[in-house]
């Protein structure tokens, strides 16, 4: 079956203007413009609007409210695919390394992300053990289509997520590594207990209510990529992970719906997905990969909990000869059972 892509990448071409000018010689990667205009934007909305909340009293409660819709909505998926982004490939040049911090430890915190965390959980820890059972994260023992396994996941991973963190890499010897993640973790949960002596409103809805947020999105996300898994191959990352194509979100969070791309390929720059996929099709027939199209991983995710294999099935894109709905949905019911 043929398969069209409509995801994009429109990257600034022509004149370059005073902004691009001034930041093209800090930075690895001129396909990385867009990540210096986001953190602009996020440094010049986001931070004064969460100074205001701070600092201006009797604040009606839709003040709050619209603060967080908006960093919700607007900035979190692009802020938190930039993160994700940067911390597999260097943003700034070695001689600048010390801006490398700005994202993870100053943009980081007005979105719930503890600095360091997210960058030893994801590719120091998650990409090695690839969803088996070593990866603190990994899907395989529960039932990837019930909510109940999901709250389960959820809770585990909001009340030991990180202890288990450091404790994996104490475990390995990586004591250096553990350090950091404390340090990180210390340091936001300092800053949140001061705040709240000043505000307890403006704490909450800056930093603590994202914080919540921010790690439901993304253990409902990394279910999600992880939910379909070949029970024969299971350490395959053709078999154990997704590929979303064609979707909105593909178009605002830097085409992260590439899920086995990323995976076979963890530093493959973001610009380079969707060609690499039309690519390597064949590979991904022969091995039955899982790809959707039009589907984002929260509504996949979404979909599971009310299992509603049928609109997954419409979804499915058929990389080999034409199924019936009906066997398109035997085929993913299969791939979503735990792993005993």
């Amino acid at each position: 079956m043929e398969v069209i892509l409509t995801d994009r990448v429109d990257l600034k071409e022509g004149k370059l203007n005073f902004i691009d000018q001034f930041f093209l010689p800090l930075i690895n990667d001129k396909r990385d413009l867009p990540f210096i205009y986001l953190s602009l934007k996020i440094t010049f909305i986001v931070i004064p609007s969460a100074v205001l909340l701070f600092t201006i009293t009797n604040l009606h409660w839709a003040w709050y409210v619209a603060y967080l819709l908006i960093l919700l909505i607007v900035f979190l998926g692009p802020y938190v695919l930039m993160l994700h982004n940067v911390c597999h490939r260097k943003f700034f040049k070695k001689k600048f390394n010390y801006l490398n911090r700005y994202i993870p430890w100053v943009l980081g915190i007005f979105f719930g992300q503890t600095p360091e965390t997210y960058f030893y959980h994801h590719v120091t820890m998650h990409h090695p053990e690839n969803n088996e059972p070593d990866d603190l994260s990994s899907t395989m023992k529960y039932n990837r289509d019930s909510s109940r396994a999901f709250i389960v996941y959820l809770i585990s991973f909001y009340f030991t997520g990180v202890l288990n963190l450091i404790l994996y890499f104490k475990n390995k010897a990586r004591n250096k590594y553990a350090l950091r993640i404390m340090v990180g973790e210390l340091f936001f949960t300092m800053l949140c207990v001061a705040l709240c002596f000043a505000n307890f409103k403006a704490t909450l809805t800056v930093f603590i209510l994202p914080l919540v947020f921010i790690r439901f999105a993304m253990m409902a996300g990394n279910w999600a990529q992880h939910a379909f898994i070949d029970p024969a191959k299971p350490e395959s990352i053709y078999g154990n992970s997704i590929t979303c194509i064609n979707t909105i979100y593909n178009k605002k969070c830097f085409n992260d719906g590439y899920h086995i791309g990323h995976h076979l390929r963890p530093y493959m720059h973001w610009t380079e997905m969707p060609a690499n996929f039309i690519e390597n099709l064949p590979t991904y027939k022969k091995n039955n990969a899982i790809v959707f199209k039009g589907l984002d991983y929260f509504q996949i995710w979404f979909l599971l909990m009310i299992k509603n294999y049928k609109k997954l099935a419409t979804s499915f894109v058929q990389l080999g000869e034409p199924q019936t709905t009906d066997a398109i949905i035997a085929f993913l019911k299969s791939r979503t059972r735990k792993f005993e």
